[in-house]
């Protein structure tokens, strides 16, 4: 399988030295945002307050990864420098305020925000989540479709990684509905699976997959459990790590220890890792840096641990052939070829 060198470096950079991901998310925003708002702080003080929460996780939390995951709306590119030089930079384009509808959730990107900003501004992949489930209304599932797709073709033009995250939700007339970023405890297998064999058709231009665990985390360890994810890496058919959907830490080293036995290539979670230390803590700053140097830290080198020992390197995925991907060849055949007819 062939690569472009823009994708290539993009997966390289975000991976660690072994090709294994180990990724931060901190571009939450609603809870985020709920958590500073209940700390009594005013609205005009909130964007100021999600930003230190934003910057003491950067802080703590870079140096043991393999990449950070920023949003643009509060502390980039202000914590930028921030990120040590040897880390690699994935920005998300989604917006987090979806539309909800009564058939399905409709997705779109951050206002005055786009792919060719996010490789322009340094970054080494875009992030997009689209919240997903099959049986929505045709016209919500055409939405999602041609929204990914567009970005798939963004992310081509620009010669970045596309990295995409699908979540599964419950419709607004189901029990437990909720528009909090939580997994679904009554989400089936069947739509997490059928979800990501959709996008993984090769017209989404999806480069490597985000995704959450087929089962409820409630369900881990049932007999079924590793089929499921086994299906999960058969119906992603590239590079694939694990996202928390906000799991305990317990909960989510289950997920990792699952995925990795079904191929997936590391995680790329916030909330596990971070939020009961800012929950605990927030708004004393420096009895929040303290325990995330302390408690998180230390939690992820369990996860680095697990990681190293167990994940497959993204170029070992057999959707390389077992060889690695391929890059165009040099010459000046790549260097008139290159690009011709896009436009950055």
């Amino acid at each position: 399988m062939t690569m472009t060198p823009g994708k290539f470096q993009g997966l390289r950079r975000i991976a660690d030295a072994n090709g294994r991901f180990k990724m931060v998310a901190v571009d939450q925003r609603p809870p985020i945002e709920a958590l500073v708002a209940d700390a009594g702080v005013a609205p005009e003080g909130l964007e100021l307050g999600v930003a230190d929460i934003k910057k003491s996780l950067i802080r703590n939390l870079a140096p043991s990864a393999s990449a950070i995951l920023m949003d643009p709306q509060y502390v980039f590119p202000e914590a930028l420098g921030m990120v040590p030089h040897d880390k690699g930079l994935l920005i998300t384009l989604e917006y987090d305020k979806f539309e909800e509808t009564p058939t399905g959730r409709i997705s779109s990107s951050i206002p005055d925000w786009t792919v060719a900003k996010i490789k322009a501004a340094g970054g080494d992949a875009v992030k997009v989540l689209a919240w997903y489930r099959p049986d929505a209304s045709p016209d919500v599932l055409d939405h999602q479709k041609q929204y990914v797709s567009a970005i798939g073709d963004e992310c081509m033009r620009n010669d970045i990684p596309f990295v995409f995250e699908l979540l599964v939700y419950p419709l607004p007339s189901e029990s437990g509905h909720t528009v909090d970023y939580v997994e679904s405890p009554t989400k089936k297998t069947e739509h997490v699976i059928e979800s990501v064999e959709t996008f993984a058709h090769k017209k989404y231009g999806v480069d490597l997959f985000k995704l959450e665990s087929p089962v409820p985390a409630s369900a881990l360890g049932d007999d079924g459990s590793q089929e499921a994810f086994d299906h999960l890496g058969q119906a992603a058919g590239r590079p694939w790590v694990m996202l928390s959907a906000g799991a305990s830490p317990e909960s989510f080293t289950t997920i990792l220890e699952h995925a990795y036995r079904s191929g997936a290539s590391g995680y790329l979670a916030g909330r596990a890792i971070w939020w009961d230390e800012c929950k605990a803590c927030y708004p004393d700053l420096q009895r929040m840096d303290a325990s995330l140097a302390d408690t998180s830290v230390a939690y992820m080198a369990s996860l680095n641990e697990l990681t190293d020992a167990s994940a497959t390197p993204w170029m070992a995925h057999s959707v390389f052939g077992g060889s690695g991907p391929v890059l165009d060849r040099a010459g000046s055949a790549f260097r008139s070829s290159y690009q011709s007819g896009t436009s950055g």
